[in-house]
């Protein structure tokens, strides 16, 4: 694949993936403005917990994916939600923080 349709596939996922967070609980989520990357210009714009890094390829170099979210990502957690064709789109995070925003949101059930 040429890199302008390499481009317009990676547009057409950042906003589906902003659609998809729109209609499960944060609205308003868009993509992002793409000049020239950086926390000023995530990939989709949103209340969601954590700086998306979106990534729709076939072979996914994961570790140099989520080292640009990191670099990314200001003050939100880095994360990096991924698919290939014809599949799910999945989510990778660091554990730490995961398990941080799952204690600060009281999500994990407490038991007596």
């Amino acid at each position: 694949m040429g890199k302008i349709n390499s481009r317009s596939k990676g547009a057409r996922y950042e906003r589906e993936l902003a659609r998809y967070l729109s209609e499960n609980g944060f609205p308003g989520s868009r993509r992002g403005q793409q000049f020239s990357g950086g926390s000023d210009s995530p990939d989709v714009v949103s209340d969601f917990p954590f700086h998306i890094e979106a990534k729709h390829v076939q072979a996914l170099n994961l570790y140099s994916a989520m080292t640009q979210s990191i670099r990314d990502a200001g003050d939100k957690p880095p994360c990096v939600i991924h698919r290939k064709n014809n599949t799910e789109s999945m989510f990778t995070c660091k554990l730490e923080d995961l398990i941080k925003l799952l204690n600060e949101k009281s999500w994990t059930s407490k038991t007596n």
